[in-house]
């Protein structure tokens, strides 16, 4: 959990702290997929989930002096790109350039999934059922996505999810118990249609 700092970070943590840039550079490509899975989940859109990832790994390097020790880098770095997220998702709403992301060309969930030649029918289901989830996703809170993405996505606990947040355990638990909620009265019709 996040009582100190991921056993594989912290030698890397040390030297990036001291100024070894290399040392920085190792945590982020250990930690680069998952902050871009976690993007991705929450801005539905590739480029805009690179554009995450940028903007937080920088924010984590202006900020590294401020990095706590007995925390989870991990858990810390999440907590900064899902800041990220926020705010692009926020300029997006304020310029109101998109109203429900486009599905990426294959249909699948991840931009990297591997495809394994479905069937056209499969295929066409798959693509729709895409964007009916991102556009149930969309219809989400910030946090209700976040803590949805963490939890059932990422596979995070409770507390790292809440620590990532800045929410007390219950908050997390309401907001996970919230995005299910919504997500399963949004994608109701769906699951009708399919049985």
């Amino acid at each position: 959990m996040a009582q100190s700092a991921d056993a594989g970070d912290a030698g890397h943590l040390a030297r990036a702290l001291a100024g070894d840039r290399d040392a920085f550079r190792v945590l982020v490509e250990r930690h680069s997929h998952a902050v871009f899975r976690l993007a991705y989940r929450m801005t539905g859109n590739e480029q805009d989930a690179e554009e995450v990832v940028q903007e937080a790994f920088l924010r984590a390097y202006r900020k590294l002096e401020k990095f706590e020790s007995r925390a989870n880098f991990s858990t810390w770095l999440y907590r900064i790109a899902t800041n990220c997220s926020f705010d692009l998702l926020r300029r997006r709403k304020s310029h109101e350039e998109h109203i429900a992301p486009e599905p990426e060309e294959s249909g699948d969930p991840m931009p990297e999934a591997a495809s394994l030649d479905p069937m056209p029918d499969r295929l066409a289901l798959s693509g729709e059922i895409g964007r009916l989830v991102a556009g149930a996703m969309l219809k989400l809170s910030e946090t209700e996505r976040a803590a949805f993405v963490m939890r059932h996505e990422e596979g995070m606990a409770i507390e790292e999810i809440g620590s990532a947040l800045g929410l007390s355990s219950n908050a997390t638990k309401n907001s996970i118990y919230r995005a299910v909620q919504k997500l399963r009265q949004e994608l109701h019709p769906l699951v009708n249609r399919t049985r």
